[in-house]
């Protein structure tokens, strides 16, 4: 007896532990009108997880994914927060919406989770200090300085704006107005509509006694798509622009042709980057249009691995403190690098047009300077 229990003992000392599986959370907009959006954090960060995997993972250790949906809704995002602590995760790629991403981070900095959202601009999210908290995507004050320049630029233009309320769109709002406003350029109007609202036919009439050549949107797509489609309805035919809250095909799905001449700001297509180009074939044949933020999403996933890497652990802190040294990540949007706030240090926004292509659909397309 005594020998079986030196056996088992012997056993169990050269027993090598099994390695636990790397959690990631994906938090987004799984369902309700912005899905489109919560799609894209989905399906990136799933092909990136499948792509790390198939390379033998996070120095041996194996992804998987747990998807949260918070509807877009704050509420629901500190409950998906609250659950992904509960399940220990130790990464999470989202939030989307600003105004979710904001309260859940700090559930996530207190538990010491590394989140990376691959969509939310607001710069109060990397503006806190928290250490923990991390963006692929430019900030608003960055996006609203290009569409400002755009704007004052064109001659004798008169400049509604326009936001649905919430932190991304009033603050983006906000952040081109007070750019015009330093250029000396005022607006005519400065409205709020809000967020899920279908009959714009107050502010549409609004903008046409206002005189407006440019109306200037801060929200996303679904409603500016329905406001802008009211403009022309109705006769208003100043021209709309926006920031990457419209970037997505369901813009032009919901506008029709209305949404021809809209402009928007955005960073360089992703999916033209010859980095990008095996991952944007993958996702096509999945019969997935790679569009957006699902690039920027698998680039949180290349950021947490190389980082992880870098510092030989997948302890959440240590891999953010590699993140924090200003060390180079490549990825499938290009080179990244992070400076103290959390934010990358390259800011890329390029003005776009909506127009129709080869194949006759409205799309977005960088414009001809």
């Amino acid at each position: 007896m005594k020998n079986l229990v030196a056996v088992l003992g012997l056993a169990a000392l050269l027993a090598v532990p099994a390695r636990a599986d790397v959690k990631i959370g994906v938090g987004g907009p799984i369902t309700g009108p912005d899905a489109a959006f919560g799609a894209q954090l989905r399906n990136g960060v799933a092909q990136a997880v499948e792509d790390v995997n198939a390379e033998g993972g996070i120095l041996g250790q194996k992804l998987t994914i747990v998807i949260g949906d918070d509807a877009a809704d704050p509420k629901q995002g500190l409950s998906v927060a609250n659950r992904f602590v509960g399940d220990e995760i130790g990464f999470v790629v989202g939030h989307f919406n600003s105004s979710v991403t904001i309260p859940a981070s700090e559930t996530y900095a207190e538990y010491n989770i590394l989140m990376i959202t691959p969509g939310s601009t607001n710069p109060k999210i990397t503006d806190r200090g928290l250490d923990m908290i991390f963006r692929t995507c430019g900030r608003d004050d960055q996006q609203a300085e290009v569409a400002a320049k755009f704007l004052e630029t064109r001659a004798g233009a008169v400049i509604a704006i326009v936001h649905d309320k919430t932190t991304y769109g009033k603050g983006l709002a906000d952040e081109t107005r007070k750019r015009l406003s330093a250029a000396g350029v005022s607006d005519v109007l400065y409205e709020g509509v809000n967020k899920g609202e279908k009959d714009f036919s107050a502010i549409v009439s609004k903008i046409k006694a206002s005189g407006a050549t440019f109306v200037y949107w801060g929200g996303l797509h679904t409603e500016a798509a329905l406001l802008l489609r009211q403009m022309r309805d109705q006769g208003a035919t100043a021209t709309f622009m926006a920031g990457d809250g419209i970037a997505s095909n369901e813009f032009a799905a919901i506008a029709g042709p209305a949404a021809e001449g809209a402009i928007m700001t955005f960073p360089p297509d992703p999916r033209l980057r010859p980095e990008a180009a095996a991952v944007v074939r993958k996702l096509e044949e999945k019969k997935f249009n790679p569009e957006t933020y699902t690039l920027y999403s698998y680039a949180a996933v290349e950021v947490i691995k190389q980082a992880a890497e870098a510092a030989k652990s997948t302890e959440p802190a240590k891999v953010a403190k590699a993140i924090h040294s200003g060390a180079p990540f490549k990825t499938v949007i290009g080179e990244l690098s992070y400076d103290d706030k959390g934010d990358v240090k390259r800011a890329d926004y390029i003005v776009y047009v909506w127009r129709k292509g080869p194949d006759g659909r409205i799309s977005y397309y960088e414009l001809e300077k």
